[in-house]
């Protein structure tokens, strides 16, 4: 911390020794100037999980996860809100409320021999680089965080993908170790995910390193054994999933997406979220359907198409919303509204699941051609998501009930579901899997995933959308030109009104730079 100096007359007068204790106003007798390094952690883990669902928001209307109930809004267009901070919520996480604070955490861990938890915070700048790299494409790394400068030069994606990898492996070794100031009781204190379990985090940083080398799938130097080995190092079950919780009082402790917070009020699930669902893809109802959708007043299961609100539908057919009210208004909901799958106050968000992992590695057995590895991984993946929703549905006191053995099983068995043999699992079913594994709260990896098969790209094998049933908007935001979104801007009130000379170096001040692709998309 800076001290203040007053300069006056009276200096001369004073001795070196009584001027330090006199005019050394920073110093607070009260209260320590140096943070334990461990009383960091907490606040960053709750943004690690939470940052993303403020995002959501804005990420889940180019997903077609939800739409708006109003005509032509911007994002479900594929465009973004000018002179606004919206979509910006990770890029504040990344260099505001991870920033100093996780530079000092991990300079102080590392001077205490704390190897546990410099371990962790590793994973956690990993965790900033990769997520925001993601959003946003080129990001500020070399240069974040330095009090001694005013603008901040952008780095490659490209680079800032190698940093995040260098970072995990650097976290692997650290969570390892037992020497030094290593203390599993100490780092639980403030370890809110996974209470000090080290162990947990060498699988926390497996799974997130599988996760981004399997974003490289259109490199050449897309490597799938590399995925399949870190996915198997990874989160072995469900239980293994980096779970928060939240305690369902006060505002920031209630879950981003619940009636209280009144965040998602005229949001309502799309179209074709429910053709994943309701048989139209598969041939068979889904199980999840009832315990993750919300019907219309009149009992049935309906979504929207994005851009075209609730068009003709009367007010019985119109989607209610995520916490089961049919009017926008939320006059009947109130802290203890319950509700179903994620949306509910107390519903624990993840980070990843063991469910997604699966489907991570299923992709990349299939493009290694191992269909037989494909067929077992996806299998698993559907299972455990089954698990994950059913979970879920008992964190806040939920009304829907559990899908039982017998409804996953006829389910799974189903042959739009499942192949009778691995050499017929296409590349469609496991992407609309992940993607409805995905659904609610795995914004991030959704749009990768969309953005890596260019939205419509096609199956290989049966030469229909990889996504099937994904359509793009037909009224294109008109920034666009006609493309399609590949990014988004960096946050406005930072980079737009302070950075704009370095913005403009890297092309983010065109109005169409949210439609440049993203390099790891590209061959």
């Amino acid at each position: 911390m800076k001290k203040i100096y007053i300069i006056t007359a009276l200096f001369g007068l004073l001795t070196i020794g009584g001027c330090k204790k006199f005019l050394d106003v920073n110093t607070n007798p009260n209260n320590p100037e140096r943070v334990e390094a461990n009383l960091y952690l907490s606040p960053m883990l709750h943004w690690m999980i939470t940052a993303p669902t403020y995002d959501a928001r804005f990420v889940g209307r180019y997903t077609q996860n939800w739409t708006l109930t109003s005509v032509s809004s911007t994002w479900d267009r594929q465009g973004y809100d000018p002179s606004s901070d919206n979509g910006g919520q990770i890029f504040r996480m990344t260099y505001f409320d991870f920033g100093q604070n996780l530079v000092d955490m991990n300079t102080r861990a590392e001077q205490e021999q704390r190897w546990d938890l410099l371990g962790v915070g590793q994973i956690l700048k990993a965790w900033g680089w990769i997520t925001a790299t993601d959003l946003h494409g080129e990001i500020i790394v070399k240069q974040a965080i330095n009090a001694n400068q005013t603008t901040f030069a952008y780095d490659t994606q490209q680079y800032a993908y190698e940093e995040s990898v260098r970072l995990l492996d650097a976290a692997i070794v650290n969570l390892k170790r037992t020497d030094g100031g290593v203390n599993a009781t100490i780092l639980a204190k403030t370890d809110i995910i996974y209470k000090g379990d080290t162990g947990k985090w060498i699988k926390f940083a497996n799974g997130l390193k599988a996760m981004i080398l399997n974003h490289y799938s259109n490199k050449s130097t897309y490597k799938p054994d590399d995925v399949i080995s870190l996915v198997d190092a990874s989160l072995a079950s469900n239980a293994d999933d980096p779970l928060l919780s939240y305690t369902g009082t006060a505002n920031d402790d209630i879950n981003f997406y619940a009636a209280a917070r009144d965040n998602l009020t005229s949001y309502r699930q799309t179209r074709f979220i429910l053709s994943l669902l309701d048989g139209t893809i598969t041939g068979i109802i889904d199980p999840r359907l009832t315990r993750m959708l919300s019907p219309s007043p009149d009992g049935i299961y309906r979504g929207l198409e994005p851009t075209f609100g609730i068009g003709a539908l009367t007010a019985a057919q119109q989607p209610n919303n995520f916490w089961g009210y049919s009017s926008l208004a939320l006059a009947n909901a109130s802290i203890s509204t319950p509700s179903r799958y994620v949306f509910g106050r107390k519903s624990k968000l993840p980070a990843f699941t063991y469910a997604q992992l699966q489907f991570i590695k299923s992709e990349a057995a299939y493009k290694k051609g191992d269909k037989v590895t494909a067929l077992d991984a996806y299998i698993k993946g559907i299972s455990a998501h089954f698990d994950f929703v059913n979970a879920r549905n008992t964190d806040d006191g939920q009304s829907p009930t559990q899908i039982s053995a017998a409804e996953k099983a006829a389910y799974i068995s189903s042959p739009g579901v499942t192949p009778t043999s691995a050499a017929s699992l296409t590349l469609s079913q496991i992407m609309c899997q992940k993607y409805i594994a995905q659904w609610g709260w795995g914004h991030l990896e959704q749009w990768m995933d969309l953005r890596r098969y260019h939205y419509t790209d096609k199956d290989p094998v049966t030469g229909n959308q990889v996504f099937v049933g994904f359509t793009t908007p037909v009224n294109i935001y008109p920034d666009n030109g006609g493309k399609l979104v590949y990014r988004i801007r960096p946050r406005y009130n930072s980079e737009y009104v302070w950075n704009r000379a370095e913005l403009d170096k890297i092309g983010g001040l065109a109005v169409d730079y949210h439609t440049k692709e993203t390099w790891i998309t590209l061959p």
